[in-house]
């Protein structure tokens, strides 16, 4: 892990992005305004490009958001309504940072923060609580 990266343990924070497949980032260029990119795949590349420690796009199988009915993930297509979730895992001051910075994106999107309690690290010793 590089030093500009790394995130004391003990302020991770998981952002958990929810929203319906089908939607859209904004347009920025000309081609976008002809299709522009799904918001996945642009969160992702932005998240990246910000220097967010992780992100993660789940794939789900059956799942609804609200006010929508209930969807499944099928080989030959999803509905457009389908759920999708990216998670990004970083500090919670660069977590809201980058909320606040994508805001405009972030219409369509439930954004959930999760603060990491305990967060393990490789080497840790076994708890001894009880004991």
């Amino acid at each position: 892990m590089t030093t500009q990266h790394r995130t004391r343990t003990h302020d991770l924070t998981a952002l958990r992005l929810y929203f319906p497949a089908n939607s859209r980032a904004k347009a920025t260029r000309f081609w976008h305004r002809l299709s522009a990119p799904a918001l996945a795949q642009h969160l992702l590349e932005v998240a990246r490009r910000s220097g967010i420690q992780q992100a993660l796009l789940y794939p789900i199988g059956s799942g609804y958001l609200s006010g929508e009915r209930l969807t499944h993930h099928h080989l030959e297509g999803h509905a457009l309504r389908h759920p999708q979730c990216l998670e990004l895992l970083d500090s919670e001051t660069r977590l809201r940072a980058f909320i606040q910075e994508h805001a405009e994106e972030m219409t369509k999107v439930r954004a959930v923060l999760f603060a990491c309690e305990l967060p393990m690290t490789v080497g840790e010793p076994k708890s001894t609580a009880g004991t």
